[in-house]
């Protein structure tokens, strides 16, 4: 049984998670002037909502099955890999989160990732490729940054951003389609419907950035929480910078294969221009020099 005293609280970087809920105010006020407008010109909004809110639900409570299918992730015994079960439950045990699920992916690419619509329902995966490479104490500290993942409940910030956006995709192709082929009004004008669609693909633009701008500050959050729980953030400081130094000599097949989770992993699968346009994470330099800085202060009580 778990010694209630020992089990430690962990901390969330304010301002961070500041900007995460400001984010989030300007995600639903755009979505809200968006329905507004849509009212307005005619267009019926329950119909399609349910049927985007239904996809949305489906997936965010069939995530882990879902991540894992399209990564090929297997699930793992504890006499599969003792030790990777034996560092990822001391870590979970240090904050009285429960044992996740453990699942190992056979790629080249050192990567990991966690899923779950919460800390009880939820999966961390690792690549082989990570395990070949990180050293114990780098893994242990990327371990750290999965659990925070968990332990901040991302999934749902994901499953909330993930429905705008699908919504907003939805109603551009109805849109477009409805213009080609569809009736047009008494008056013979497709005037509202070609105003739905400019709008549409004006909000879907600018909620995109706002989304891709939320899932950053997801990740500075789960880095710095991680930290927390590992309490090693030079660790993971230096996780990271091998992960990136390694990128270029992935396989074509092995960052394809995990593009299908890329929202969800600790290092995009990407490199090159298409790493830093549109991408889910912050710049790596940045969160390693945030990761450097935290360490000073966690060391010498030290911050710029």
């Amino acid at each position: 049984m778990k010694n209630a005293q020992s089990v430690r609280k962990l901390k969330r970087d304010p301002g961070i998670v500041s900007r995460m809920y400001f984010t989030m105010l300007l995600i639903g006020i755009l979505y809200g002037v968006f329905a507004y407008i849509l009212m307005r010109l005619g267009i019926p909004l329950v119909f399609i909502g349910v049927i985007v809110l239904g996809l949305a639900i489906f997936q965010y409570y069939m995530s882990d099955r879902l991540v894992m299918m399209s990564t090929g992730a297997k699930e793992l015994s504890e006499e599969d890999a003792p030790e990777l079960f034996a560092m990822i439950s001391e870590l979970a045990d240090r904050y009285g989160m429960p044992m996740p699920k453990v699942a190992i992916i056979q790629s080249a690419m050192p990567n990991a990732f966690a899923t779950g619509r919460n800390p009880n329902n939820a999966l961390v995966a690792v690549t082989t490729g990570i395990l070949q490479r990180l050293t114990r104490r780098e893994l242990r500290a990327v371990l750290g940054h999965e659990l925070a993942h968990v332990a901040n409940r991302d999934m749902k910030v994901l499953a909330i951003s993930n429905f705008f956006v699908t919504l907003t995709s939805f109603l551009m192709t109805m849109f477009f389609f409805n213009m080609l082929f569809g009736r047009r009004d008494a008056g013979g004008s497709s005037a509202p419907l070609m105003i739905a669609y400019l709008v549409t693909i004006l909000v879907y633009f600018v909620g995109k950035l706002l989304v891709l701008a939320l899932t950053r500050y997801r990740e500075y959050g789960a880095d710095h929480t991680g930290a927390e729980i590992s309490g090693d953030p030079g660790g993971l400081a230096d996780a990271l910078q091998k992960i990136s130094m390694g990128m270029d000599y992935i396989p074509d097949d092995d960052l394809r294969r995990l593009q299908t989770a890329q929202a969800f992993l600790i290092a995009p699968a990407l490199r090159g221009f298409a790493a830093n346009m549109f991408s889910t994470h912050p710049p790596m330099e940045e969160r390693i020099a945030r990761l450097r800085e935290l360490e000073a202060e966690m060391r010498y009580g030290y911050r710029n």
